[in-house]
Parts: C-alpha cells; structure tokens; sequence
C-alpha cells in the first residue's frame, strides 16, 4: 500500500506518465528539488519536485528496499502498468470520484494545477516534455473563471486611483 499511494502522489506530483514513473530505479531516487526524466520517445526533461514527494519517497524506499526498480511488483521486477491502473480504479470506486477519470488525469490535473499556480506555460511546457507550445496550451482551456479568484487589470490599475473613491 506503501507503493501504491507513493507512485500515485509522484504522478501527480511531478506530472509524469505511468512508463516515466515505472522506468525510474531505484539509484535514480530524486533528493533534489527537481527530477530528472527519461520521457516518451527518449526525451529527457526535468519537472519539479516538492519536498513533500521527497520525504514520503526516502520513507518508501527506507520501508521497502527495492533491489533495482524504485517501484516493484510484489515478486520483484517492474511494477505493472496494469497494477497501477488496477489500484487508480479501486481508489476512484472507493472515494465515489469522477468514474471517467484515468491514472493520466493525474497528469492533466497537475497541468491544470500549475496554470492556476501561475507556472509559467513555457515552464510548464518544459516539465510535461511536450514539444508544441499548442499542446500545453489546451489545458489553459481547461481552466474556468472564477470571479473570487482572478482579478481584472483594470482592478489592479484603478486600485489606487483616488478620482474615483
């Protein structure tokens, strides 16, 4: 259950695919504040890291001790793709949350998450190792306005206008 909750947080955390998650070892174990990634079609990129990732992984790997994979199956070896959509379903069943939802949508929410952070989309562009600026981009689309939470220009340019107070 360790594993299981440790490879979920770090696809969200770092926005990363299920294979990246899965091809990392466990002499590549992040103790940075950014982590290095093999991605799809051998592109290497560097996404962040939070602290919090970092302290629940040394956790991890001190409890389990994997051999070479950072994530292993119960007999050893890689842990399965399978496994992980497997454990992402059970967890979507147990909290009654959006029956659509699929292990990538961790990635699409942490892209989602970064935008509304403010994470510059070039940056985030970088970390998710998408070649066209055009694919990062939809997730801004995915975004809703929310009055509360996003000021208008014009509020910040009249915010100290006295003329009008």
């Amino acid at each position: 259950a360790a594993r299981d909750y440790a490879v979920m947080v770090m696809l969200y955390g770092c926005g990363l695919r299920i294979s990246e998650a899965l091809s990392l070892t466990g002499g590549e174990l992040p103790l940075k504040d950014s982590l290095h990634i093999t991605g799809k079609g051998k592109k290497d990129r560097k996404t962040i890291l939070s602290d919090n990732l970092v302290a629940l992984l040394r956790m991890y790997y001190k409890e389990n001790k994997p051999s070479y994979w950072l994530f292993e199956g119960q007999s050893g070896g890689q842990y399965s793709t399978t496994s992980i959509r497997n454990i992402f379903r059970k967890a979507v069943k147990e909290t009654n949350s959006n029956p659509w939802s699929t292990v990538h949508t961790l990635r699409h929410s942490f892209a989602t998450h970064c935008i509304e952070n403010n994470i510059n989309l070039r940056h985030l562009q970088n970390m998710l190792g998408h070649n066209s600026p055009k694919t990062t981009e939809i997730y801004t689309r995915t975004i809703e306005i929310n009055n509360k939470n996003i000021i208008s220009p014009l509020d910040f340019l009249l915010k100290n206008d006295t003329l009008h107070s």
